[in-house]
């Protein structure tokens, strides 16, 4: 699998939290963006699959 570039313009203050939830994981700023949107993409995905066994069960 490749990697791409992606360029983001964050306020300094969000930068300064991203920093702090980073450090205290031990992780770069950037490692830490891409594990939290790994893991909500990971999130989006479980919820649209529980919610299409919901209609194919007819679970409300």
């Amino acid at each position: 699998m490749g990697s791409s570039v992606l360029s983001v313009r964050i306020d300094h203050e969000l930068l300064e939290r991203l920093r702090g939830h980073a450090a205290k994981r031990g992780m770069s700023v950037q490692d830490y963006v891409v594990r939290t949107l790994i893991r909500d993409d990971f999130d989006e995905r479980f919820q649209t699959a529980v919610e299409e066994t919901e209609k194919f069960y007819g679970v409300t």
